[in-house]
């Protein structure tokens, strides 16, 4: 008699193989604080600190942040107790899904501008939260290079691999909508209440779904990264010069 795949049911792990756990709330709260105690290291003792940065370089090092404190939060989840990366989703997915994500990307950041949209017209908060990025983006080449590649690379990396591989996979044993809507409200709550909230709302759930069917994270990065792509993009086709 087969045993089923916990992520997979209707698929048999090969003779021999064991089957990755699921990752539980010890990953969650392990991962969680070391993303925060990274978070805060970086706003006292690094760059963000003690230092009187200009506008791009504050701005690059606001967006490579995220990615580096979602990789140290994921690190410090994986290296708890489980000892497989599969059971984070860290596993092989086909070019299917990839361009299925390229076409969720671009639905997201049109259900996210709808949102926004709403959400400006009943509030009327249109604080952007994100200047930073455009400074960055807008300082030259170089800035605008490392800004896609911190935006559309590292953080799409470090914030799906502990937002959804660690806590959708953990909230996942209760259920889709646990799974995906509950990761999602957490992984908007840290990006503040502001404006970027709705935003990293729809994002979050987008790619959680595109996770849990797929059953690999690089869907969710690349519907990620397409979404933080639109930023630097934009900076690029408006001509906008940075900071005045």
């Amino acid at each position: 008699m087969s045993t089923a795949h916990p992520d997979h049911p209707h698929r048999t792990p090969p003779v021999g193989a064991t089957a990755p756990v699921r990752p539980g709330w010890p990953e969650v709260w392990v991962g969680l604080l070391a993303f925060a105690a990274a978070t805060v290291a970086i706003l006292f003792f690094g760059p963000l600190g003690p230092l009187d940065l200009d506008p791009v370089a504050y701005g690059l090092v606001v967006a490579a942040w995220s990615g580096v404190v979602g990789l140290v939060g994921f690190a410090a989840a994986a290296a708890l107790r489980i000892r497989s990366l599969a059971a984070f989703s860290v596993r092989r997915t086909t070019w299917r899904w990839v361009l299925a994500a390229v076409g969720l990307g671009v639905a997201a950041i049109a259900v996210k501008g709808a949102v926004n949209y709403a959400v400006i017209a009943l509030t009327g908060f249109d604080s952007d939260p994100q200047g930073m990025y455009y400074d960055a983006a807008g300082g030259g080449l170089l800035p605008l290079i490392l800004t896609v590649l911190f935006l559309a690379v590292l953080t799409p990396v470090g914030e799906e691999f502990l937002f959804r591989g660690v806590i959708t996979n953990a909230l996942l044993r209760y259920g889709p909508v646990i799974g995906v809507l509950g990761s999602s409200v957490v992984f908007a709550l840290f990006h503040g209440v502001n404006l970027a909230l709705p935003s990293a709302l729809v994002v979050g759930i987008i790619a959680a779904e595109a996770m849990r069917r797929s059953g690999s994270i690089w869907p969710a990065v690349v519907i990620h990264a397409v979404n933080n792509a639109a930023l630097p993009l934009f900076v690029l086709v408006s001509g906008y010069g940075g900071p005045a």
